[in-house]
């Protein structure tokens, strides 16, 4: 799978992660995709005494093969309730592991 060939929203999730480096991603799903509609936020984390802090090589490039952690975010993705609110920790640019929170209906 390249990033040419992934639609708008994961092709935007792809890059954020990137240009994040480390910290977290938070938005909104529908369709199994990020809602680009709707409002986001990132959270930025700074390692200290490290030169690491900056985007990924790879946000510059047109595209390149995506990676099995880039892969299975969107995978998981595609199983998420409209409307869930998702929150991607990203570590090296990566996506490292997702939050689902979710709203239910009192009983």
């Amino acid at each position: 799978m390249n990033k040419q060939g992934l639609s708008e929203p994961n092709q935007w999730l792809i890059r954020q992660c990137q240009q994040l480096n480390f910290g977290r991603v938070t938005f909104y799903v529908l369709r199994g995709e990020a809602d680009l509609a709707r409002p986001w936020r990132t959270r930025r984390t700074v390692k200290l005494a490290s030169g690491e802090n900056g985007p990924r090589t790879e946000t510059e490039l047109a595209d390149f093969e995506l990676c099995h952690e880039q892969a299975a975010l969107l995978d998981a993705l595609r199983y998420i309730r409209d409307g869930a609110c998702v929150t991607v920790e990203v570590r090296h640019g990566l996506p490292f592991l997702v939050e689902i929170e979710q709203d239910h209906q009192a009983a």
